[in-house]
Protein backbone atom coordinates (compact mmCIF):
# COMPACT_ATOMS: atom_id res chain seq x y z
CA UNK A 1 0.00 0.00 0.00
CA UNK A 2 1.59 3.31 -0.90
CA UNK A 3 2.83 5.43 1.74
CA UNK A 4 0.15 8.12 1.65
CA UNK A 5 -2.40 5.83 1.26
CA UNK A 6 -1.65 3.86 4.94
CA UNK A 7 -1.35 7.41 6.46
CA UNK A 8 -4.87 8.16 5.54
CA UNK A 9 -5.94 4.82 6.41
CA UNK A 10 -4.24 4.96 9.95
CA UNK A 11 -5.29 8.54 10.51
CA UNK A 12 -8.69 7.42 9.96
CA UNK A 13 -8.54 4.66 12.66
CA UNK A 14 -6.78 6.34 14.95
CA UNK A 15 -9.41 8.62 15.15
CA UNK A 16 -12.16 6.68 15.09
CA UNK A 17 -10.54 5.20 18.15
CA UNK A 18 -10.50 8.35 20.20
CA UNK A 19 -13.76 10.09 19.57
CA UNK A 20 -12.38 13.16 17.54
CA UNK A 21 -15.32 13.52 15.67
CA UNK A 22 -16.13 17.09 17.88
CA UNK A 23 -12.79 18.43 16.46
CA UNK A 24 -11.84 20.85 13.83
CA UNK A 25 -8.14 19.05 13.17
CA UNK A 26 -5.61 21.49 11.29
CA UNK A 27 -4.46 18.85 9.08
CA UNK A 28 -2.57 19.08 5.44
CA UNK A 29 -3.06 15.53 3.32
CA UNK A 30 0.52 14.06 2.00
CA UNK A 31 1.24 14.31 -1.14
CA UNK A 32 3.81 12.76 -3.34
CA UNK A 33 4.71 16.31 -4.49
CA UNK A 34 4.42 17.92 -0.65
CA UNK A 35 6.52 15.33 0.48
CA UNK A 36 9.17 15.76 -2.13
CA UNK A 37 9.48 19.40 -1.39
CA UNK A 38 8.64 19.66 2.01
CA UNK A 39 11.65 20.76 4.20
CA UNK A 40 10.13 18.37 6.73
CA UNK A 41 11.91 14.51 6.48
CA UNK A 42 9.08 12.44 5.71
CA UNK A 43 9.47 10.80 8.99
CA UNK A 44 8.67 13.89 10.58
CA UNK A 45 5.76 14.40 8.23
CA UNK A 46 4.32 11.37 9.21
CA UNK A 47 5.13 12.24 13.10
CA UNK A 48 3.20 15.28 12.84
CA UNK A 49 0.21 13.88 11.55
CA UNK A 50 0.37 11.33 14.39
CA UNK A 51 0.76 14.26 16.67
CA UNK A 52 -2.73 16.20 15.11
CA UNK A 53 -4.83 13.17 15.21
CA UNK A 54 -3.75 11.54 18.94
CA UNK A 55 -3.48 15.69 20.75
CA UNK A 56 -7.32 15.54 18.93
CA UNK A 57 -8.47 12.92 19.88
CA UNK A 58 -7.65 13.13 23.71
CA UNK A 59 -8.67 16.91 24.01
CA UNK A 60 -11.97 15.50 22.69
CA UNK A 61 -12.44 13.42 25.32
CA UNK A 62 -11.59 15.98 27.68
CA UNK A 63 -14.02 18.97 26.20
CA UNK A 64 -16.58 17.18 23.94
CA UNK A 65 -18.92 19.63 23.41
CA UNK A 66 -17.33 22.42 25.63
CA UNK A 67 -14.89 23.57 23.01
CA UNK A 68 -13.86 23.73 19.50
CA UNK A 69 -10.21 23.28 19.67
CA UNK A 70 -7.66 22.84 16.20
CA UNK A 71 -4.81 21.07 16.47
CA UNK A 72 -1.67 21.70 14.12
CA UNK A 73 1.57 20.11 14.75
CA UNK A 74 4.47 21.30 12.49
CA UNK A 75 8.00 19.56 12.84
CA UNK A 76 6.87 18.72 16.39
CA UNK A 77 5.57 22.28 17.25
CA UNK A 78 1.92 22.23 18.05
CA UNK A 79 -0.22 25.12 17.87
CA UNK A 80 -3.66 24.74 19.57
CA UNK A 81 -6.68 27.59 18.06
CA UNK A 82 -10.28 27.69 18.39
CA UNK A 83 -12.12 28.36 21.58
CA UNK A 84 -12.75 26.51 25.29
CA UNK A 85 -15.46 27.58 27.30
CA UNK A 86 -13.39 27.80 30.45
CA UNK A 87 -9.70 28.75 31.77
CA UNK A 88 -9.34 25.27 32.98
CA UNK A 89 -10.08 23.42 29.70
CA UNK A 90 -8.17 25.72 27.78
CA UNK A 91 -4.88 25.07 30.54
CA UNK A 92 -6.29 21.32 30.13
CA UNK A 93 -6.11 21.00 26.52
CA UNK A 94 -2.55 22.10 26.84
CA UNK A 95 -1.32 19.87 29.48
CA UNK A 96 -2.72 17.25 27.35
CA UNK A 97 -0.74 18.51 24.17
CA UNK A 98 2.46 18.52 26.00
CA UNK A 99 2.08 14.82 27.61
CA UNK A 100 1.66 13.56 23.71
CA UNK A 101 5.00 11.59 23.18
CA UNK A 102 6.66 13.57 20.59
CA UNK A 103 5.99 16.82 20.94
CA UNK A 104 8.74 19.10 21.44
CA UNK A 105 6.31 22.59 22.76
CA UNK A 106 2.76 24.07 22.43
CA UNK A 107 1.42 27.50 21.52
CA UNK A 108 -1.83 27.74 23.05
CA UNK A 109 -3.65 30.41 21.55
CA UNK A 110 -7.27 28.99 22.53
CA UNK A 111 -9.93 31.58 23.45
CA UNK A 112 -12.09 31.64 26.41
CA UNK A 113 -15.51 31.71 24.63
CA UNK A 114 -18.22 29.69 23.92
CA UNK A 115 -17.41 27.72 20.26
CA UNK A 116 -17.21 29.58 17.07
CA UNK A 117 -20.03 29.87 14.71
CA UNK A 118 -19.99 27.39 11.38
CA UNK A 119 -19.59 30.88 9.45
CA UNK A 120 -16.70 32.13 11.27
CA UNK A 121 -15.28 28.78 10.41
CA UNK A 122 -15.96 28.63 6.97
CA UNK A 123 -14.62 32.50 6.85
CA UNK A 124 -11.54 31.40 8.34
CA UNK A 125 -11.41 28.36 5.87
CA UNK A 126 -11.54 30.54 3.17
CA UNK A 127 -8.80 32.91 4.47
CA UNK A 128 -6.93 30.25 5.02
CA UNK A 129 -7.25 29.35 0.98
CA UNK A 130 -7.33 33.14 -0.02
CA UNK A 131 -3.66 33.19 1.34
CA UNK A 132 -2.03 30.15 -0.02
CA UNK A 133 -3.14 31.28 -3.22
CA UNK A 134 -1.46 34.63 -3.08
CA UNK A 135 1.69 33.05 -2.24
CA UNK A 136 1.55 30.83 -4.98
CA UNK A 137 0.02 33.65 -7.35
CA UNK A 138 2.77 36.15 -6.11
CA UNK A 139 5.84 33.24 -6.43
CA UNK A 140 8.12 34.51 -4.05
CA UNK A 141 8.86 31.77 -2.42
CA UNK A 142 7.73 27.80 -2.54
CA UNK A 143 4.52 27.85 -0.73
CA UNK A 144 5.02 24.35 0.31
CA UNK A 145 7.14 25.50 2.92
CA UNK A 146 4.70 27.58 4.97
CA UNK A 147 1.82 26.26 6.15
CA UNK A 148 -1.44 28.67 7.36
CA UNK A 149 -3.63 28.09 9.92
CA UNK A 150 -6.28 30.55 10.39
CA UNK A 151 -8.65 31.28 13.16
CA UNK A 152 -11.07 34.44 14.07
CA UNK A 153 -9.21 35.80 11.34
CA UNK A 154 -5.83 35.39 12.97
CA UNK A 155 -3.60 33.87 10.66
CA UNK A 156 -0.94 31.66 11.58
CA UNK A 157 2.16 30.83 9.77
CA UNK A 158 3.91 28.00 10.26
CA UNK A 159 7.48 26.40 8.30
CA UNK A 160 10.84 26.12 8.66
CA UNK A 161 11.78 29.11 6.34
CA UNK A 162 14.87 32.17 5.70
CA UNK A 163 14.25 35.45 7.51
CA UNK A 164 13.76 36.55 3.57
CA UNK A 165 11.11 33.61 2.73
CA UNK A 166 9.41 34.70 6.28
CA UNK A 167 9.10 38.41 5.54
CA UNK A 168 7.73 37.63 2.27
CA UNK A 169 5.04 35.30 3.51
CA UNK A 170 4.10 37.82 6.31
CA UNK A 171 3.69 40.38 3.92
CA UNK A 172 1.35 39.10 1.32
CA UNK A 173 -0.73 37.30 4.17
CA UNK A 174 -0.97 40.94 6.05
CA UNK A 175 -2.52 42.33 2.66
CA UNK A 176 -5.38 39.86 2.37
CA UNK A 177 -8.61 41.43 2.88
CA UNK A 178 -10.51 39.82 6.03
CA UNK A 179 -7.10 38.69 7.75
CA UNK A 180 -6.91 40.55 10.94
CA UNK A 181 -3.56 39.60 12.59
CA UNK A 182 -0.39 37.59 11.57
CA UNK A 183 1.09 35.81 13.63
CA UNK A 184 4.66 33.90 12.97
CA UNK A 185 5.44 30.74 14.45
CA UNK A 186 8.27 30.13 11.73
CA UNK A 187 11.77 27.75 12.58
CA UNK A 188 14.64 30.03 10.44
CA UNK A 189 17.23 28.89 8.29
CA UNK A 190 20.05 30.69 7.67
CA UNK A 191 19.45 33.00 4.56
CA UNK A 192 21.74 32.15 1.26
CA UNK A 193 24.44 34.38 0.27
CA UNK A 194 23.74 37.33 -2.02
CA UNK A 195 24.55 36.59 -5.39
CA UNK A 196 27.49 38.45 -6.75
CA UNK A 197 27.06 41.44 -9.14
CA UNK A 198 26.47 40.86 -12.77
CA UNK A 199 29.68 42.30 -13.91
CA UNK A 200 31.67 40.17 -11.41
CA UNK A 201 30.02 37.37 -12.64
CA UNK A 202 31.58 37.81 -16.04
CA UNK A 203 35.07 38.22 -14.93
Amino acid sequence: MPRALLLLVVAGLACLASGCAPLLVGTAAIGGTAVATDRRSTDVQLADERIEWTVSGRIGDKLKNQGNVSVTSYNYQVLLTGQATTEPLKQEAETIAAAVPGVKGVTNDLLVAPPSSLASRAHDTYLTSAVKSRFVGDQKFNPVHVKVVTDGGVAYLLGIVTRKEADEATHIARHVSGVKKVVRLFEYLPDPPPKPPADAAKK
